[in-house]
């Protein structure tokens, strides 16, 4: 294949797990390098290499192919113990990490106290909590918007991060005491755990930005990896109940240092129905205890990567994804999981909604919105061959390509790639986003 270094974009285009890093690590045998530009470890990517499963949190999914360069970006807010638990699992299975990781210097990073405020918050709000992983990441990002974050390069200067770690936990502790009646974080012990993992950290520490910008410049095709699902967006999501960074294809650029001009093809991921992990609106929602949603929960494997928990599940969603296709200049899709729905007699696919008895044709913006909506449903038949391990289109049944071809038509986007089972070879490839 010929190789023009055209980069690519990987997104979810529905609340997240949508098979991104499966698709991600095919693609990473035609890239030079992939990227990590947002979110933290509360995203989860699970591969499947010849039938050998590994979870991934922060370290972008190309690090399971051979000789491919791996960056986390700016965008990214970082734990650094979970870092190095990541690379000590994955370098105890035989994949060289260390050598071929680079961390952005601009990184913010997540320390306890942000774990702390994070789990107290969700405490204290009760039902209306947002559904957060605990994680930190959400405070974190609140201090680098508020111009205190620590960033990594401060971790690398031992006086610096001193001053500016007692500084912000004279602020943190404040709030978790007085606010939010936990328990204050030490910083002497908070102190010590961190710079115990400088030495390791150091030598993966760089400019990203810049090394990015000359791999291109080399003649390197560049893959770029989101985290968590379109509509989990701060700013386009089912606000609040969302993440707390940019999930969009857009920030691509701005998490990870390059110009938008590098950004060649969007491929957005899309489950072949739609699930959601936590609080939030879901109008093609079904129940999980019995009947359709129980078999989308059941042979899809519906739990979380990071958190374990069940996700909901329900009828695909044109509308929600006519709105992703809006906000991230989506070039092609990618269909995930259709193997999941062999066997289910009839099939249905929401077209658009009621509110207030309006007809709406695209996802509203928001969570009270998003709350209002009454889906639309229109009928297709199933089917009851297996469609697992297909390679082809023709080796699909003709109701399941006849599905593929209806999402097509209400989205308005072609389907270039049909994941048919959870390994990487289990693929079918219409269009090739790398193809010149």
């Amino acid at each position: 294949m010929s190789n023009t270094a055209k980069n690519v974009v990987v997104i979810g285009t529905q609340w997240g797990d949508e098979g991104k890093g499966k698709i991600v690590d095919w693609l990473t045998d035609h890239a030079a390098g992939v990227v990590r530009f947002q979110g933290g470890h509360n995203a989860g990517h699970t591969l499947v290499i010849k039938g050998q499963k590994t979870a991934l949190q922060l370290i972008p999914s190309g690090i399971m192919r051979e000789g491919v360069a791996c960056y986390i970006g700016n965008g990214v807010v970082v734990s650094v113990p979970d870092v190095m638990r990541e690379i000590d699992k994955l370098e105890a299975a035989g994949v060289e990490v260390a050598s071929r990781l680079k961390i952005s210097e601009a990184c913010p990073v997540i320390l306890p106290y942000h774990v702390a405020i994070d789990v107290a918050r969700e405490a204290a709000r009760g039902v209306n909590k947002i559904g957060t992983t605990g994680k930190g990441i959400g405070p974190a990002y609140e201090d680098k918007v508020a111009r205190r974050a620590i960033r990594i390069a401060d971790m690398l200067n031992e006086t610096r991060f001193a001053e500016k770690l007692r500084e912000n936990l004279d602020y943190h502790n404040f709030v978790l005491t007085g606010y939010l009646k936990g328990q204050a974080i030490d910083f002497q012990k908070t102190f010590d755990d961190a710079m115990a993992l400088v030495p390791r950290l150091r030598p993966m520490v760089g400019d990203v930005s810049s090394a990015l910008y000359a791999a291109h410049k080399a003649g390197g095709s560049l893959l770029f990896e989101g985290a968590q699902g379109s509509l989990l967006d701060v700013d386009h999501g089912t606000y609040p109940f969302v993440t707390s960074s940019n999930c969009v294809a857009g920030n691509a650029a701005a998490g990870s240092g390059v110009g938008p001009g590098m950004l060649h093809y969007i491929m957005g991921i899309t489950k072949a129905y739609t699930t959601r992990v936590g609080s939030g609106p879901f109008p093609s929602e079904l129940p999980t205890d019995a009947g359709v949603g129980e078999h989308l929960s059941r042979v899809g494997h519906e739990f979380g990567t990071v958190t374990g928990r069940a996700r909901r599940c329900g009828w695909f969603d044109a509308a929600l994804l006519r709105r992703s296709v809006q906000i991230n200049g989506v070039t092609g899709m990618c269909l995930t999981k259709l193997d999941v729905l062999d066997g289910i007699e009839s099939l249905k696919l929401c077209t658009g909604y009621k509110i207030d008895g309006r007809d709406v044709d695209i996802f509203p913006v928001g969570a009270e919105e998003a709350a209002a909506c009454v889906p639309v449903y229109e009928e297709m038949p199933g089917w009851t061959d297996s469609t697992v391990g297909a390679k082809s289109m023709e080796e699909l049944p003709a109701n399941a390509r006849a599905y593929i071809k209806r999402i097509e038509e209400l989205v308005g986007i072609p389907v270039d790639m049909v994941s048919t089972g959870p390994d990487r070879e289990e693929t079918i490839v219409l269009r090739h986003p790398f193809a010149a």
